[in-house]
C-alpha cells in the first residue's frame, strides 16, 4: 500500500544520498585492504562525536567533527602516510552519490513533491556534495543542522524541515539509511522510509519506520503523488 498524503520528501545526506565509503575507496592505492576498516571506524567516531557534542552543548560544525573523527581513526589504525589526511578530507567533500539518486530525485520532482536534504553536514560540505553530484536542480532546499546548532536526532533538527518547507510532519516522507535517524524522525512525527542499505537490525528506540527499502530506486513507487 502506498503512503498517502505526502507533500514533501526529505533526505538524509551521508549514507543515504552520498556514499561515505567513496572517500576511502578513492585512496585504495594507499589504503589497500584497510579502506574498509578505516571507513567503518571513521563513520563510527564521526557520529559519536556529533552526539557527544550535542549532549555536552559544545556544537562544532560537521567538517570539524569529520576531521577530528578521521584523526582518531588514522591514529588508531596506524595510518601515517604523508598527505593522506588531506586527500581523504578532500574526497569527503565530494562524495559520490549512490547510482539511483539522480533518477529518483528527478522522478519525485516530476510527480510534484517538494524535495530537501536535512543533514548533519555543514552548509559548505552540503553545497560541495550537491554540486559534485549534480543533483541541485531536483532539490528545493538543502538544510543543515548548523541553523539550530545541534545534531540529529534532536527534535529541533526535524522541526527545521517542517518550518522551512511549511509542511506538517505527517505530510513529510523522511528517508535515511541510518536506523537511529529513521526512528528519530518517526518519533518526531514524520512518515519514514528507512533505506536500509547496510542490513541493520531494527532499533530499540521510540518511533518506527513506515516502510523499509534497500534502495532509493524503490521510493517513487511507495508514494502517492500529491494532489495538484
Amino acid at each position: 500500500m502506498k503512503l498517502t498524503g505526502i507533500r514533501a520528501c526529505v533526505f538524509d545526506a551521508y549514507g543515504t544520498l552520498f556514499d561515505f565509503a567513496s572517500a576511502a575507496a578513492g585512496c585504495a592505492d594507499v589504503l589497500g585492504d584497510r579502506a574498509g576498516p578505516l571507513t567503518a571506524l571513521w563513520r563510527d567516531k564521526q557520529l559519536q562525536y556529533a552526539w557527544l557534542r550535542s549532549l555536552q552543548g559544545r556544537y562544532a560544525d560537521f567538517w570539524q567533527v569529520t576531521g577530528d573523527a578521521l584523526d582518531f581513526s588514522l591514529d588508531a589504525l596506524g595510518l601515517v602516510q604523508p598527505g593522506l589526511r588531506d586527500r581523504l578530507m578532500g574526497l569527503y567533500a565530494t562524495l559520490r552519490p549512490f547510482p539511483e539518486v539522480a533518477a529518483m530525485l528527478s522522478t519525485l520532482k516530476k510527480r510534484g513533491f517538494a524535495t530537501a536534504i536535512l543533514s548533519n553536514g555543514s552548509p559548505d560540505m552540503l553545497r560541495s556534495a550537491v554540486e559534485g553530484a549534480g543533483v541541485g536542480p531536483w532539490l528545493d532546499h538543502v538544510l543543515s543542522v548548523a541553523e539550530v546548532g545541534v545534531y540529529k536526532p534532536h527534535p529541533s533538527v526535524y522541526q527545521l524541515a517542517v518550518d522551512r518547507l511549511g509542511v506538517a510532519p505527517d505530510a513529510i516522507a523522511f528517508q535515511s539509511s541510518n536506523g537511529w535517524d529513521a526512528y528519530g524522525a518517526s518519533a518526531f512525527g514524520m512518515r519514514v522510509v528507512w533505506c536500509n542499505r547496510y542490513g541493520q537490525r531494527p532499533e530499540r528506540l521510540p518511533g518506527a519506520p513506515d516502510r523499509v527499502i534497500a534502495s532509493l530506486a524503490e521510493l517513487p513507487d511507495l508514494l502517492e503523488a500529491p494532489a495538484a
